[in-house]
């Protein structure tokens, strides 16, 4: 059982940078967990921009994969592939680990001068490559020595980068280049309304409305722009690892939901209750409120896919013993989940909160000696590092792209975010009534308990969580009855909610792939020893005071810890269900293939193409493997191949097109593969 004591209390000021990024890491790391933690470090003093950085941690992964690779002729680089060989001067071990070090090192350097922070981020490179007894001055590509080896593959992965579609700058979430503008005019916090006034600038609330702040800060606590800009609307085409156009649908989206519910259109009912129910989870976040809730894997867990329908594990399957009760204030619960996972316990988004997890369970089976380094509990025990390179690239595969095919789903459907679908409904009268929760502000109630809202006779009002306290060190919000019109997400006042649309949930799309991911790489859905755990102290919340007293959040599986993750937005006022469940879904489907594409680059079955049919068009579309030399052949038999087609020539990219002579429909058609 993993036990981790998180407090989130923290400054950004320049003393607690450094001593995160110069955190000595113990010498038995391997040099890619070294690396990942780097990466990790730099992300927490960065713009949180989910979609960059999950890209950069998987360019990062891809870089060390690729350099172990470069030493091993039965596996596949996924950018770069080559035939290294090893120096005299070196063991196999110390080569590989050099050329992951130059790799990792170029590709974050080159990364990392975008980051808002890019002085402090790229001294902790330098100081992590000096630590290891390399010489950052190495920069030569030419030759067969280990560091010019990973600088080469690090050229690979920039050169990539320039045309993958990120479109790299120093924008936050880089360049869009797509066009988008928000069709709603912003919403103004300090008048709760447009600058137009209501009903004008509220053009369809069916769409995403950016949010307007006197002073606006992301959430691990750096100035951010005033009024939000879509961060990445243009990041549904960036090429993802083993996305390709075939698998586009008709409205340019891998693994596409449908459409979510629409006001006025179909779904209209749900629309309007799914905003009911986020003011329900908002209700619940009062520590005034005794209502316990039971947070042991033996009463929650274990849903169906997409559903927050279960009832728990039986029994913790390593002990064969029913999990003990956890038993908590629900208000305490709710607001610790909705920090917990906002954008991981020290900020590294959830991209890199998945990351950490996946290291606190490598760590786990390493101090399990019942516990073995086999993918899928089957076949040979690998050491650290190979486990941690397949883990890094097939985990950061899913979660780049998670964030290409979620936020492909986001520019496309553009779905409102809770805070504007209260409030425009609150003002139009079209928000359903809840005795005790919405209700209409009358003389009756007015004489009873608005008396504070006196002045808005007619107005709906809200029994929720009021907003930030005055003192968040020491006070807590509460619940209290509050216009609907004003009513805000359980987040700093600074904060609100994220600049990108709602639907579908990035939270429950990346923590469902993730859970996929270490699911089949582990060979079981249980965390080693049937159970995680994480200790949030007394008092350690960040929006206001609380918990009330030291609370514990338990997983038995990686499903569990994921949904969990997905439902905390809700509790956290910035998605509706309809957001949470199908992102689980997607990214069950995002999990799933990134693995079984990854094995093919660790078994080398990936350079494996069948005999093809052209069909009608004479285009041929083809899978390709960068660094491999592609020559077509065809015959009139399936077995023989003698008349050489084409001659693409050496792959730089995943897929490729080309157009051949249909004259003579009776052919067959082959790929002859040769390597580097």
């Amino acid at each position: 059982m993993q036990v981790v004591r998180i407090s989130f209390k923290r400054s950004i000021g320049g003393v607690l940078i450094s001593s995160i990024l110069s955190t000595a890491l113990s010498p038995a790391q391997t040099v890619a967990r070294q690396w990942n933690e780097e990466n990790l470090a730099a992300i927490r003093i960065d713009f949180p921009a989910p979609t960059v950085h999950a890209r950069n941690l998987f360019h990062l992964s891809v870089a060390m994969w690729d350099a172990w690779a470069a030493y091993d002729p039965a596996v596949i680089g996924y950018l770069h592939n080559e035939n290294a060989t090893v120096p005299v001067t070196h063991s196999l071990a110390q080569a590989r680990d050099e050329a992951i070090s130059f790799a990792a090192f170029r590709v974050l350097k080159q990364r990392y001068a975008f980051s808002i922070n890019p002085a402090t981020t790229l001294a902790a490179l330098d100081n992590r490559m000096t630590a290891l007894g390399y010489n950052i001055a190495n920069t030569s590509t030419v030759g067969s020595t280990p560091d010019a080896v990973g600088n080469r593959i690090a050229t690979s992965i920039i050169n990539y980068g320039i045309s993958d579609g990120a479109n790299e700058s120093a924008d936050p979430g880089y360049t869009d280049t797509t066009g988008y503008a928000a069709i709603n005019d912003p919403l103004v916090l300090e008048t709760n309304d447009t600058l137009a006034g209501f009903p004008l600038g509220w053009v369809d609330l069916n769409r995403w409305q950016p949010l307007a702040f006197r002073s606006a800060e992301t959430q691990n606590g750096f100035e951010a722009r005033s009024v939000q800009t879509f961060v990445s609307p243009h990041w549904g085409s960036v090429q993802g690892f083993g996305l390709f156009t075939a698998d586009l649908n008709a409205n340019a989206l891998y693994f596409d939901p449908g459409a979510p519910p629409y006001l006025g259109g179909t779904g209209d009912l749900d629309y309007k209750n799914n905003a009911v129910e986020v003011l329900e989870y908002s209700a619940l976040l009062d520590p005034a409120d005794t209502t316990p809730i039971n947070l042991s894997p033996s009463a929650r867990g274990n849903n169906t896919l997409g559903q927050n329908d279960g009832t728990g594990h039986p029994a913790n399957p390593t002990t064969g013993i029913p999990y003990p009760d956890n038993i908590v204030l629900h208000a305490d619960y709710g607001r610790c989940v909705a920090e917990f996972w906002a954008d991981g316990p020290d900020s590294e988004t959830p991209p890199g909160h998945w990351n950490v997890l996946a290291n606190e369970i490598t760590d786990d089976i390493i101090a399990d000696p019942s516990l073995d380094m086999k993918i899928a509990n089957t076949g040979p025990v690998l050491d650290t590092l190979e486990w941690e390179l397949k883990l890094y690239l097939v985990l950061n595969a899913a979660l780049h792209n998670t964030a290409v095919a979620v936020w492909g789903v986001k520019e496309h459907y553009d779905y409102v975010r809770p805070i504007s679908a209260i409030r425009y409904l609150s003002r139009t009268g079209d928000l359903p009534l809840t005795p005790g929760l919405v209700e209409e502000i009358t003389p009756a109630t007015i004489a009873s308990y608005h008396s504070h809202l006196s002045n808005h006779s007619g107005k709906i009002a809200v029994n929720t969580w009021p907003g930030e306290p005055a003192d968040p060190i020491t006070q807590s919000g509460g619940r209290a009855w509050i216009l609907a019109e004003e009513w805000l997400p359980y987040q700093r006042d600074t904060f609100v909610t994220p600049a990108f649309a709602g639907y579908v949930s990035g939270h429950s799309g990346f923590s469902r792939a993730a859970a996929e991911v270490m699911t089949l790489m582990t060979g079981s859905p249980y965390f080693p020893g049937g159970l995680s755990a994480h200790t949030i102290l007394a008092g350690e919340l960040l929006f206001e005071s609380g918990p009330t007293v030291d609370l514990t959040l338990q997983w038995a599986t990686y499903y569990d810890a994921a949904d969990e993750a997905g439902e905390s937005r809700l509790y956290g006022g910035i998605h509706v269900s309809p957001d949470d469940g199908p992102g689980r879904i997607m990214g069950s489907l995002i999990g799933q293939s990134a693995f079984t594409y990854a094995q093919k680059f660790w078994d080398g079955s990936v350079l494996q193409l069948s005999t093809v049919d052209l069909g009608e068009t004479g285009e041929l579309s083809y899978h390709t493997i960068p660094g491999y030399h592609y020559t077509l052949e065809s015959g009139t038999h399936p077995d023989s191949f003698p008349t050489i087609e084409a001659t693409p020539g050496i792959a730089t990219g995943h897929e490729n097109t080309i157009t051949v002579s249909t004259t003579d429909p009776a052919r067959f058609f082959r790929f002859k593969i040769t390597g580097p």
